[in-house]
């Protein structure tokens, strides 16, 4: 969606504030022991406490509250019995619904112990994403944002899940523009109009471009089970840059 008015972006922000909020106590609970659909119910009971509704389930019938991805995994994970264990890498995404807006922010997270080169991953995939968010101008070019992403990645000796982009949201969990490139195409010509209420998620790995959905209809993985993380953002083209709506 565009921002129109002033109480459009008031409710935007209430509805980045409520999943941020929700993601990093679910972060902060994530512990070895806990089982996901635990978590889950976490993430389900915070957003209902404020007159919120899971995206994923009111969108497109997603079976839990929230997705959870226990590496491989990195996308749309169902929760269930399944019991975190330390060395695990986990990716959460909350996305709401909140007095008819929406919003979406997700984040990986390694358990401890972990190895150097899955905290390096983290790090820089949170760099990765802040490296996008900070191409945003309004009246710029969308392809200038998966330029700044790509380019980090490459310096940094990473891929990126090429299968899996960033959209538009506000009105809905995925509006126009869709397909929104977290790498370099030089094809597109779309520019971004002041206002515009996007996501920025780019999907960082060693060695993955890609991603397969495995039986369950939902869950990705990597076809080799290569590490990948996601951070993901929501937030608005300003005229003097990026307004990020999903900061806790």
């Amino acid at each position: 969606m565009t921002i129109e008015n002033q109480d459009q972006l008031d409710k935007l922000k209430a509805a980045g504030s409520l999943v941020a909020r929700t993601l990093k106590a679910m972060g902060e609970a994530l512990e070895p022991g806990i089982t996901t659909a635990e978590l889950d119910a976490l993430g389900r009971r915070l957003l209902e406490a404020e007159g919120a509704q899971s995206a994923p389930q009111i969108c497109v019938g997603f079976p839990g509250a929230t997705c959870i991805s226990v590496g491989p995994d990195v996308a749309h994970g169902i929760p269930g019995d399944r019991r975190i264990e330390a060395g695990d890498l986990v990716n959460i995404d909350v996305s709401a619904e909140l007095d008819g807006f929406f919003a979406d922010n997700g984040a990986s997270f390694a358990v401890p112990p972990t190895a150097p080169r899955i905290e390096r991953l983290c790090r820089d995939g949170r760099r990765a994403m802040w490296a996008g968010i900070r191409a945003v101008r309004a009246g710029g070019r969308l392809n200038e944002i998966g330029r700044s992403i790509e380019s980090f990645a490459r310096k940094n000796g990473y891929t990126l899940v090429r299968n899996l982009a960033s959209h538009g949201v506000g009105s809905w969990l995925h509006e126009e523009p869709e397909n929104l490139a977290t790498w370099y195409e030089p094809a597109d010509a779309r520019r971004i109009p002041e206002g515009l209420v996007f996501t920025i998620e780019p999907f960082l790995s060693l060695g993955a471009e890609w991603v397969d959905e495995l039986d369950d209809g939902w869950t990705l993985r990597p076809p080799g089970g290569e590490p990948t993380v996601q951070y993901e953002h929501t937030l608005v083209a300003t005229r003097n840059g990026p307004m990020v709506l999903t900061l806790a």
